[in-house]
């Protein structure tokens, strides 16, 4: 087969194209399915499975037929790693393209590379993701799930921060091994996929020499210790307190979005940590959605070394992540996107209250899906109470643009509807 070469153009349109219409393949089981799915939400249920963002129109997904609550779980393992990854794994010839089709699929941020041969690097990013995804499925069938169907949806469910609920209650039916285990491969499911591969290769000490790993599992220590310390004051035990928390705070950072019974009161300080977890989400690199990490700690040092250069404008500064120098054309795009990412919030939820949703629940829920995250309890009754079948018809449509939006970075998406994109050069 002849080496294929694509230019920037291309590789985003087959990355839009993919994305569109992959899901619109999607939707086609579900409207087949006995609960008598419209368009609309099947649409919907394809476009939240493929993003991994896991809001459902499906009220009791127990009552569905095994086939589609596989199909249901399969498209968010598809999605975790990218559509376009699969082009890239199973197509070695495109060569140079599957570096453009790469760079579309994560047009939003740097990416590590674990062969400097592309069809190779995705290939062992391919095989971390499946053995991840067994490891989970063996643990969650040695815990208290007498099904191996269940473990294998819920399996894929997790390590793809995907968040589709096996049972209408969510994990409230689950012991509490079974929660622990989910905790902990939650936790693993956000951090970057080249970071597992050398925890799988026992090379632990580049996990420890990666700033960013650092600063997610600091971030996932404060959080779950801040909310612990908010639900022990609201009169919830603290061993309970502190499971709840563990489990909420893994399930919010990775973007995953499963949730389980809350505790009687939800105090303030719970609800600025959930959605201050929602905009920063996992690491680069991962299943996760959200801002990611890395960008929010070239920005953090972009801004201390702004501050530093109005005391002393004569010295040079320069941004550097596990001791390598970030680009300056890349710190600008940074800003870009989290400009962006921002309006996308503000628009979708601007949108979302005239369709007569709270100016409240309109930001978390334009929030939780551009970062792909999903139904959790934020303020008030949202997030496990919130059914989104009841939703307006308008408001779906609008949500689904904001998980494409968010699972394709923003800038593939805005690409090819922006009319300079299609002019002939």
């Amino acid at each position: 087969m002849p080496n294929i070469q694509l230019i920037s153009r291309e590789s985003y349109r087959i990355t839009a194209a993919l994305w569109l219409f992959v899901p619109l393949i999607g939707a086609v089981p579900y409207l087949f399915a006995p609960c008598s799915l419209s368009f609309t939400d099947a649409l919907f249920e394809s476009i939240s499975g493929f993003t991994t963002t896991g809001s459902s129109v499906i009220v009791e997904p127990e009552s569905l037929p095994a086939w589609l609550r596989l199909w249901r779980s399969l498209t968010q393992w598809l999605g975790g790693l990218g559509l376009v990854l699969f082009i890239v794994a199973f197509f070695p010839s495109l060569r140079l393209g599957s570096s453009q089709l790469y760079a579309a699929e994560f047009s939003g941020t740097q990416q590590r590379k674990l062969h400097p041969h592309m069809s190779r690097n995705v290939s062992r990013m391919w095989i971390v993701y499946t053995l991840m995804t067994i490891l989970c499925a063996a643990a969650l069938f040695a815990c208290d799930i007498d099904s191996p169907f269940d473990c294998i949806c819920l399996a894929l469910s997790t390590v793809s921060t995907g968040g589709f609920m096996p049972t209408t209650g969510g994990m409230s039916g689950y012991g509490d091994t079974t929660m622990t285990v989910l905790t902990v491969f939650m936790f693993l499911s956000g951090v970057n996929v080249a970071m597992l591969y050398n925890l799988f290769s026992f090379h632990w000490r580049r996990l420890r020499r990666s700033a960013e790993f650092l600063v997610y599992a600091l971030v996932f220590v404060v959080a779950s210790a801040l909310c612990t310390v908010a639900f022990a004051a609201s009169g919830t035990p603290w061993l309970t307190s502190l499971r709840f928390s563990l489990f909420h705070i893994a399930s919010t950072v990775s973007t995953c979005g499963f949730y389980t019974a809350t505790p009687p009161e939800w105090p303030f300080v719970a609800s600025v940590v959930t959605f201050m977890l929602i905009l920063s989400g996992a690491m680069a690199g991962s299943t996760g959605g959200g801002l990611k990490l890395r960008r929010l700690m070239t920005l953090s040092i972009y801004l201390r070394n702004y501050f530093s250069r109005m005391l002393h404008p004569n010295v040079v500064f320069t941004i550097k992540i596990d001791r390598q120098v970030v680009p300056a054309d890349y710190v600008n795009k940074i800003f870009g996107f989290v400009f962006l990412y921002i309006l996308f919030i503000i628009g979708g939820a601007f949108a979302l209250t005239l369709t007569d949703i709270g100016i409240a629940d309109a930001f978390c829920l334009a929030a939780a899906n551009i970062s792909n995250l999903g139904p959790t309890p934020i303020v008030g009754t949202l997030g496990a109470g919130l059914s989104y079948t009841l939703l307006p018809t308008v408001a779906k449509w609008v949500l689904m643009v904001l998980m494409l939006a968010g699972r394709l970075e923003i800038f593939a998406l805005l690409a090819i509807v922006s009319p300079s994109y299609w002019h002939r050069r």
